[in-house]
């Protein structure tokens, strides 16, 4: 699972209430076993681009003004099926709604390759 979001949220505090809810959240997710284990992501000021293109590789420093959306932090989690991998994702994103209306974004949840 990704969250994605404007990376202006990072000069906002975000709200008691959404930090409660989501200890919650997380808590009750890693008794569960679901959880794996989650991190946010520092700004895109403080992280680089590795690029291949045309057999050449460049390296861009942050920030990425370029971009609209930047991953702002991620989930890994195991499910047993698409339908509890949604109604995760729903949940997550119902204390956003719920705890900080402002908010805008967007959770990305994408399977793991089979290796």
């Amino acid at each position: 699972m990704l969250i994605k979001h404007s990376e202006s949220y990072r000069g906002e505090p975000i709200p008691q209430a959404l930090m409660d809810a989501m200890g919650e959240f997380v808590t009750e997710s890693f008794k569960s076993g679901v959880l794996k284990d989650t991190a946010g992501l520092k700004p895109t000021a403080e992280g680089f681009r590795v690029r291949l293109n045309k057999k050449r590789l460049t390296v861009t420093d942050g920030p990425f003004t370029e971009s609209k959306e930047v991953v702002g932090g991620y989930a890994l989690a195991e499910f047993g099926s698409r339908d509890e991998a949604m109604k995760m994702a729903r949940e997550f994103m119902e204390l956003h709604r719920v705890h900080w209306p402002a908010f805008e974004g967007e959770c990305e949840v994408r399977p793991l390759e089979d290796m």
